[in-house]
């Protein structure tokens, strides 16, 4: 079974050493399985060459924000920019790097060969900071208790959408949003969406420098960053507003299917 037309999105800052390297590498493992791949990559004002080293390569569309405004509205910016270009499926993945090749032909294979709407890459041997790993867990916790249900790796961002199951996530989510995979994970999980998860493996950033890290330090400090913390704090705020409180527009997001979770070990 063969993809059309794969579009692979990416949220990028100050990814020069890493990045073309990585999208290399992902067009390798995944040409075989496709008619055509298209990458668009939505840069968030890098300080360093991210845009010249993606420069000239046909398949790659580079789309410089206006401003600086983190990762979550960069994301969406990056997912947006792939729907205009008519996929008939959208990769997300972050362009730091951090999941190999083969992974991604593994996700679009389960996309194609299930009737599922997402595939969720559920990391494991993370090498992120410990206080990043129980952060993740304590978020998890918070949206299996609204979902009714656990979610593996609810701010995973290597996931696999069809176009018309993304389209009202999006559409029900601010552009200044700071935590979009947080909130799909729930409303995906509400509306009944078909969703599959997908055990994939996660690897240190790519690049010696710590430049495109968003909270920097790399994953040896000890303790959470000032910026971290306050990061938390917004987000757990932005959660309820927009996920958790009655009436929160994501919560508007009627049953469409029901949930298929899938072999984890595929």
């Amino acid at each position: 079974m063969t993809v059309a037309h794969l579009v692979i999105v990416m949220p990028a800052y100050n990814e020069e050493e890493g990045i073309r390297g990585f999208i290399d590498e992902i067009r390798e493992h995944v040409s075989p399985l496709v008619q055509r791949v298209t990458f668009a990559v939505a840069d968030d004002r890098s300080t360093d060459a991210t845009v010249a080293v993606l420069d000239g390569i046909d398949d790659v569309h580079v789309h410089p924000q206006s401003v600086n405004r983190g990762h979550g509205p960069t994301a969406l910016a990056a997912y947006r920019a792939g729907l205009a270009l008519e996929p008939d499926l959208l990769v997300h993945v972050d362009g730091d790097g951090q999941f190999i090749g083969p992974d991604f032909a593994r996700l679009i294979l389960a996309a194609e060969s299930t009737d599922a709407d997402v595939v969720h890459g559920v990391r494991h041997s993370r090498t992120d900071a410990w206080y990043r790993r129980v952060l993740t867990g304590a978020v998890g916790l918070m949206i299996a208790a609204a979902a009714g249900r656990r979610i593996p790796d609810v701010n995973t961002p290597l996931r696999a959408y069809r176009p018309e199951a993304l389209r009202p996530l999006l559409d029900a989510l601010p552009g200044h949003a700071l935590v979009p995979h947080v909130h799909f994970s729930l409303a995906e999980a509400r509306s009944g969406l078909r969703v599959r998860y997908l055990s994939v493996r996660s690897i240190p950033r790519r690049g010696a420098s710590v430049n495109g890290t968003m909270w920097g330090g790399g994953v040896k400090g000890l303790i959470p960053p000032a910026r971290l913390r306050q990061f938390t704090a917004a987000a757990l705020r932005e959660a309820w507003q927009l996920s958790l409180k009655h009436g929160a527009p994501l919560r508007s997001i009627r049953p469409q299917h029901r949930v298929v979770t899938g072999d984890r070990s595929a």
